[in-house]
């Protein structure tokens, strides 16, 4: 619990210092004072509201014991194994097969399916990635990945910003150009970089705790070698527009290759595989 904590409070902190660079970049100190501000003014409301954003942006429609009886006591079941609140359900009408959990806190927590993933996985290999959901929010990993994701878009924002307005020192002069168009290019890479580091361990962390609420990793396994075989040439347009979302997934929801997959913000799915299958040997299962 403290490490998650400590986690999150040096991504935010790392996160708001790059508001103030670029800030500082586009206005000077003025322009740097503005940027921490609105840097802070973002965490807190991310905090409360992120959640509501990520699922509006993915159009996810919440369901219920009567729209999607089969999908909620599974939810249900696994939540009571994890020793959760039951969390909110929802669907993305979407073809790609993937899922994530949001909410700051497991009171206030969501789990959302595309409704490709839904058409693709068995039951069991269903179960192995709510599972894995369940995870991040038994430990507290969606507060991270959805802080993080609202606030590297701002950053994007504000750098797109200092992109069409140029820079400013803090007596209104034009600041060094050079200078100013490394600042607001790599900062949204930096932001990445954070979000990148955090991400591949948070995964591997959630695969295990999944499997053990699961009580079956390779229901996961099989799961996750299913998704990346078939995610791969189906868009998720929603992720593509907004590619700081895509670390909150269950698997990387780009299609990017080559020097691309080396920022993905998720471990390599052969890895998290080849875990899953260590975990099952430990279980007496393989």
């Amino acid at each position: 619990m403290v490490g998650n904590w400590l986690k999150t409070t040096l991504l935010m902190a790392a996160i708001v210092a790059l508001f103030g660079v670029v800030g500082s970049a586009i206005g000077g100190q003025e322009g740097m004072l503005l940027a921490l501000g609105f840097g802070a003014l973002t965490n807190v409301w991310a905090y409360w509201f992120s959640d509501r954003l990520v699922l509006s942006m993915y159009r996810a429609e919440e369901v219920d014991a009567l729209s999607a009886p089969h999908l909620v006591q599974m939810v249900r079941e696994l939540a009571a194994r994890a020793g959760l609140p039951m969390p909110r359900v929802y669907v993305i009408p979407e073809a790609q097969p993937n899922a994530f959990a949001t909410g700051r806190d497991p009171e206030h927590a969501a789990v959302a399916v595309t409704s490709g993933i839904l058409e693709l996985l068995n039951e069991r290999e269903l179960r192995g990635v709510l599972a894995h959901e369940l995870a991040h929010i038994k430990n507290r990993d969606i507060l991270i990945s959805t802080l993080s994701a609202t606030v590297a878009g701002a950053i994007s924002a504000l750098a797109n910003f200092g992109m069409l307005f140029g820079g400013r020192d803090e007596e209104g002069q034009p600041t060094n150009p050079i200078l100013w168009l490394l600042v607001v290019l790599l900062a949204p890479i930096a932001a990445l970089i954070i979000q990148m580091a955090i991400s591949r361990t948070r995964e591997f962390g959630a695969d295990e705790t999944g499997a053990e609420i699961a009580g079956d990793p390779l229901g996961l396994a099989s799961a996750l070698a299913k998704i990346e075989a078939y995610a791969r040439g189906i868009p998720l347009v929603t992720a593509e527009a907004h590619p700081e979302t895509a670390q909150m997934m269950i698997a990387n929801p780009l299609r990017g290759g080559g020097v691309m997959r080396l920022f993905s913000t998720h471990p390599a799915t052969e890895e998290r595989i080849a875990r899953l299958k260590a975990i099952a040997q430990r279980m007496g299962q393989w």
